[in-house]
């Protein structure tokens, strides 16, 4: 409760005082709606904006599968052979410095209006945090270990199963979890792009009708499914990882009793 309370309170004063402003100054609702009209809009168009974001969470959710695949199967890679992370791994960091605004538009040169590009946009945005984290996880095992099974004759393949890749999993999902508060807002620009549905193609058509409650609950639809997918994540990972928070808690406590 007492990290819930902080931020549930902040939100709800937040919400008041941009209530009252709008009331006060007569703020018109095509400049800026208040959260009474942004609910009144979101409730009105659900029978619309109810396909668009479904077009959008599968968008979202084959982009970001596609990452997961490629970007632990790039990870593993890397780990395995020194030569393929010299050769490959500064050519991912450079990557990034490319904005995906500019590379949309020549993925809808090559793969049309579809589903296709929307998915190499999020894919591509995901698959970085997803690779790094997941590499830097693998080399963070611990050396002792290893050293341990090496002695007993444990093979490559046993280090990996049993010390690299448990190891792995705190970064790894770490690193998803950074790729989920992405991947929606990955989605919604390969839509501002070009498309014929999806919560990015209903935010323009809303802003060109300067229906601007609508715009404001598109965007409050994106930060909810945001927010949904990353408590998830979130307990995917506590659930798989008992071991891990069980650790953490342990080593809170010790620092605690030391003080």
């Amino acid at each position: 409760m007492r990290r819930i309370i902080p931020p549930a309170l902040l939100i709800l004063a937040i919400i008041v005082l941009w209530q009252g402003a709008v009331m006060i100054f007569s703020i018109p609702k095509w400049l800026l709606p208040s959260p009474y009209d942004i609910v009144l809009a979101l409730i009105g168009t659900a029978s619309i904006i109810g396909p668009h974001m479904r077009q959008t969470i599968i968008e979202t959710g084959l982009g970001l599968l596609a990452s997961l695949i490629f970007g632990v199967g790039f990870a593993v890679l890397v780990d395995f052979s020194e030569v393929i992370k010299k050769a490959l791994y500064p050519l991912l960091v450079a990557s990034q410095t490319i904005p995906i605004i500019a590379i949309a538009p020549l993925l809808i040169i090559w793969f049309g209006y579809g589903i296709m590009p929307k998915i190499i946009v999020v894919a591509l945005i995901c698959f970085f945090p997803i690779t790094v984290n997941m590499a830097d996880g693998l080399r963070s095992a611990d050396p002792d270990l290893i050293l341990l099974l090496k002695s007993m004759g444990a093979s490559r393949f046993q280090i990996f199963s049993k010390i690299r890749l448990p190891g792995s999993l705190p970064s790894f999902f770490s690193g998803l979890k950074v790729a989920i508060t992405y991947s929606v807002i990955a989605a919604i620009i390969g839509e501002w792009v070009g498309a014929s549905k999806g919560l990015g193609i209903f935010m323009i058509r809303s802003a060109h009708s300067f229906f601007t409650d609508r715009v404001f609950a598109a965007i409050l639809i994106t930060s909810l499914l945001s927010i949904l997918m990353f408590l998830f994540v979130e307990i995917i990972e506590r659930t798989s990882l008992p071991w891990y928070y069980a650790s953490r808690q342990e080593i809170i406590w010790r620092e605690a009793k030391g003080r």
